[in-house]
């Protein structure tokens, strides 16, 4: 079964439909590349799974382990280069809600985040930034 499909819509802009649940997202070209800059684009997409997935597998363990994670936010920073155009660095800033987390629980959040499928099957030269912060 095919994951999704995708449309070119013109105007450097596509539409994705996701084959399981039919839900739509559309990009759209940023504005340093000739775009309106108005969805996100394809560079941000990556770097937002990449958060997204990091946030999951950290779900995961938390689940598998009997803590909770709710409320935790991810900041994401995509750093593009040139020569060839490519995202660079992305860093993800987690941030984690008052929950008196024990070093345990801290130390498998921080290993969840190696076990990513997204982080583990992107390039060894993209730089991924983790940043964890706990509120205490």
């Amino acid at each position: 079964m095919t994951t999704s499909q995708i449309v070119y819509l013109g105007e450097l802009r596509t539409e994705s439909v996701h084959t399981l649940s039919g839900n739509k997202l559309t990009t759209d070209a940023p504005p340093d590349n000739q775009g309106k800059g108005e969805f996100f684009s394809p560079t941000d997409l990556l770097a937002t799974s990449l958060g997204a997935c990091m946030l999951t597998i950290m779900g995961i363990s938390a689940q598998t382990y009997g803590f909770n994670i709710d409320g935790t936010k991810v900041a994401i920073t995509k750093v593009m280069g040139t020569n060839p155009r490519r995202v660079v660095e992305v860093i993800v800033n987690l941030t984690f809600p008052h929950n008196n987390y024990s070093a345990k629980e801290r130390k498998l959040l921080e290993l969840a985040t190696k076990e990513c499928p997204v982080a583990n099957s992107l390039h060894s030269d993209l730089k991924q930034t983790v940043i964890f912060q706990f509120a205490d």
